[in-house]
């Protein structure tokens, strides 16, 4: 198969492993969030390294190590984007994988499994009409200060929700225009979002307008945008006047 169709098949091959796991009953809360990244990450792990045994992978529960530095591809996946929210039985949760090559988002897949969805940069989907009032995804226990101050400046609505992937993924759905995010997270937090979004057209940066970069020594990457392409540079030059 294709790079983009193993995408797909890591994105639902570890939704189906989560969806069965919380079904099960065994395991709930925090426990029943520990054993899904266990689990979906062996076995992500194992199809990667099976299928492209040559890639590089960054995952965050694999302990990392320099070899994938020297490495061109690069896998970077989360096994359970929003384990708090699996834990509860929620919906808003995600599996990332995405493919960097050369420090770029090259493609990728997000499965949101709680909604039986699983979108890739192959085929995202076409962007519906903005909302007359501009939605902003925050997160549901601290929304960050700069997207609460640009919300409040262009009149917009804050929209709380759970992973970094299902607040992505709402934008290139169309439930939301946009996603600013400040707070802190690390590259597989983002990089197949981000992939999946700038295939579906939309706006994806730093919030200072640079672009992200994957599959460096440090895998910390604390901010980022991903909007509608008409809000992109009112957003930005509103977080600048915010940091000024």
């Amino acid at each position: 198969m294709n790079d983009i169709e193993l995408a797909r098949h890591l994105a639902a091959g570890a939704a189906r492993i989560l969806l069965d796991l919380r079904a099960g009953g065994e395991f709930s809360g925090k426990e029943l969030g520990k054993e899904g990244d266990r689990l979906a990450n062996a076995w992500l792990m194992d199809e990667i390294a099976r299928a492209r045994p040559d890639d590089g992978v960054l995952s965050e529960e694999t302990r990392d190590t320099p070899a994938r530095l020297a490495k061109s591809r690069v896998w970077i996946i989360d096994p359970l984007d929003g384990t708090r929210e699996y834990g509860e039985e929620r919906s808003d949760w995600a599996v990332h994988i995405g493919l960097a090559v050369d420090g770029s988002a090259f493609l990728g897949a997000v499965a949101l499994p709680g909604l039986g969805l699983v979108l890739d940069s192959g085929a995202p989907p076409a962007l519906p009409p903005a909302a007359a009032t501009p939605r902003m995804l925050v997160s549901r226990t601290r929304p960050a200060s700069e997207a609460v101050a640009v919300a409040r400046a262009i009149g917009g609505e804050l929209v709380p929700m759970g992973s970094a992937g299902a607040k992505a993924m709402a934008v290139v759905r169309g439930e939301a225009e946009i996603y600013l995010h400040s707070g802190g997270q690390f590259e597989w937090d983002n990089c197949a979002p981000v992939a999946v979004a700038q295939a579906a057209g939309l706006h994806v940066s730093r919030i200072d307008g640079a672009p992200l970069v994957y599959n460096r020594e440090d895998t910390y990457l604390p901010d980022l945008l991903i909007c509608r392409p008409e809000w992109a540079t009112r957003v930005l030059e509103l977080v600048a006047q915010i940091d000024a």
